[in-house]
């Protein structure tokens, strides 16, 4: 795989996951992992990491 290939598809998975990042936030879903209830400023780290990421990769695939 090229470069430019990985980089895109890098980009695109991330800004996936901020938007579903986003989609927990606007909607308030609830999140439970083991009996932990998920707090929503994780989503908002989420939202944050993944989206740089994400940018970044559309960013250097050029």
């Amino acid at each position: 795989m090229k470069q430019k290939t990985f980089l895109t598809v890098v980009g695109i998975i991330f800004s996936v996951i901020a938007g579903l990042h986003l989609l927990r936030l606007f909607f308030r879903w609830e999140a439970v992992i083991n009996n932990w209830s998920v707090p929503l400023w994780v989503s908002i780290v989420g939202v944050i990491v993944a989206g740089f990421l994400g940018y970044q990769g559309f960013r250097h695939s050029k």
